[in-house]
């Protein structure tokens, strides 16, 4: 099995991205790993979810740390993902997915990567 990240798996719409943080969006914590996703209106691409990752400047300032973390926690998804794929039902709504980092400190991918993996099976959990 391939596992790839490809392009129409990029949340990049701001519409989209800003309804997310609107207030109603349901969310799962698996530190150092917050989930806050919502089902899109409209779907966006042939992808069953719309994926994106954020690390906060204000806790880590450096350009390189930030843009490190985000690298490890979208390696994490593209590795664990179809594990959701699968359990996801035919007809599910396309689902727009943002990952915040959360924690003050970087963590080894090891520990991001369980994080994860936690998020994946604690979303199926609700919706699979």
């Amino acid at each position: 099995m391939r596992h790839r990240f490809v392009k129409s798996e990029k949340l990049k719409s701001r519409k989209a991205i800003g309804r997310l943080f609107s207030g109603r969006s349901p969310s799962i914590g698996q530190f150092p790993l917050r989930l806050i996703y919502q089902p899109l209106e409209e779907p966006l691409s042939d992808a069953p979810v719309q994926f994106t990752v954020s690390v906060p400047k204000r806790k880590f300032p450096k350009a390189t740390d930030r843009n490190r973390l985000r690298r490890q926690t979208r390696e994490a998804w593209r590795l664990h993902k179809h594990r959701l794929y699968q359990a996801l039902p035919e007809h599910a709504p396309q689902y727009a997915f943002m990952v915040l980092y959360v924690d003050k400190e970087a963590q080894p991918f090891e520990e991001i990567e369980r994080a994860m993996r936690g998020l994946i099976r604690r979303f199926r959990k609700k919706h699979g």
